[in-house]
């Protein structure tokens, strides 16, 4: 996949909320119906009152039909934004037995997720504004929501997660809640007489909370600090950079891009793409025990409007590595659950097939298994990948573990020793 450094602009925190409220997200075109525009003072206080409210409502299980389920509850801070267990699925429902069939993604480092687009043109640097390349940006695994109001509209109504039955029913417990006269001094005296434009509101709460910089985009790791000249790697850690950046060895900064761009910004560690890698099927998730089952990722099941897209079949988006020794599950099917392994399965899929991949009855290897024959044309076969059984492995165990050492540095909140 080739690389594609990212053109949208950064607007952090409050500035973006300023943009949403003037805009009219919470009301009329020039704000809340009939008002006029507010001062840049108001907006920073407005802004300052969303972030602590969506803070607080983040953490908060009222959020959940069940009472007991928060965004927090997956989301959890202390691991990146990630859940705190291996569980490659969350469970969620009225019940808290109803099993997801994705792993949950992170919720850091998504400030500068351009929108979605099935072609995705960039003159950055040496780029070439002439390339397509192809399906890019968007949250979630598959890329179908553009802004974080819209994705967090997925778990609150979704019946295996946080099970609302509407929006008017989340509506409903905020306006007997204690954050009712919050959301009133924010929104209007007035907003919960329309469910719509109070479910709006809510959900800007929650927007405006992840896009604070300090929380969400610190910036505050080791490799950071080596970026800015602050600190010194370890002998490893500069190994695994340097196999980390090597075009014929590890290759992974063709996709989890780790140089600063030319305008300054630090390196995201995505392209934001959309990536086809045959991870192998994941039995622990209750889903896929339906041999007819296929999570195809950008052409659904849960993407609805790209079904049938054949060459899209089998691409999940490229997350970020920032903060990824935090996680306790890998890919969108949580199918390995150390870094380690996630990084060896890149290095030898195609070399040992047999160590990731199940058995036919026959004894053959059943490789690329949770793809349908089909796709497997959408495979990526950039190095690290490629080869043919037998063949010697991009990386070996040294190097694996030189890598690891090095993505153990773009973990949030080092301090010097």
């Amino acid at each position: 996949m080739l690389q594609r450094p990212v053109r949208r602009t950064v607007i952090a925190g409050a500035a973006l909320t300023i943009v949403l409220i003037l805009a009219g997200s919470l009301g009329g075109e020039s704000g809340r119906a009939g008002e006029a525009p507010q001062s840049r003072a108001d907006a920073y206080r407005e802004a300052a009152a969303l972030t602590d409210l969506g803070r607080r409502l983040f953490s908060d299980p009222i959020l959940s039909a069940s009472g007991k389920l928060s965004c927090a509850s997956c989301h959890v801070p202390e691991h990146g934004f990630t859940p705190a267990n291996a569980s490659p699925v969350q469970l969620g429902g009225l019940d808290l037995k109803q099993p997801g069939t994705r792993a949950v993604p992170a919720l850091t480092y998504l400030q500068a997720t351009p929108q979605f687009t099935e072609h995705f043109f960039d003159n950055e640097e040496e780029g070439d504004e002439s390339v397509d390349n192809g399906p890019t940006g968007g949250l979630t695994w598959d890329g179908r929501a553009d802004r974080p109001r819209e994705q967090a509209r997925i778990p609150l109504l979704a019946a295996n997660e946080m099970a609302n039955a509407s929006a008017a029913a989340v509506v409903a417990r905020i306006a007997g809640s204690a954050y009712a006269k919050e959301l009133r001094a924010i929104a209007g005296a007035d907003v919960f007489a329309d469910p719509d434009r109070a479910f709006t509101a809510i959900l800007t709460a929650l927007e405006t909370f992840q896009e604070d910089a300090a929380t969400f985009y610190p910036y505050s790791s080791k490799y950071d600090a080596y970026l800015a000249g602050k600190a010194k790697l370890t002998d490893q850690e500069a190994r695994g950079l340097a196999l980390f950046n090597d075009e014929k060895k590890g290759n992974c900064a063709s996709c989890h891009i780790s140089q600063v761009r030319g305008d300054g910004t630090p390196p995201q560690f995505t392209d934001y793409g959309m990536i086809a890698l045959g991870v192998p099927r994941n039995p622990a998730i209750p889903a896929n025990a339906d041999p007819r089952y296929f999570d195809l990722g950008l052409c659904g099941p849960l993407r609805r409007d790209l079904l049938g897209k054949a060459d899209y079949c089998g691409l999940f988006k490229t997350p970020s590595l920032r903060n990824v020794a935090l996680r306790q599950t890998f890919f969108h099917n949580g199918v390995f659950h150390s870094l380690r392994q996630a990084v060896e399965f890149y290095a030898s899929r195609d070399t040992n097939p047999e160590k990731w991949y199940p058995r036919r009855a026959d004894g053959t290897v059943a490789a690329y298994d949770d793809l349908p024959k089909e796709y497997w044309a959408n495979l990526n076969t950039d190095p690290p990948f490629g080869g043919k059984p037998g063949d010697k492995p991009a990386l070996n165990a040294a190097e694996i573990d030189d890598v690891v050492a090095f993505l153990k540095t773009l973990t949030d909140g080092w301090r010097p020793q």
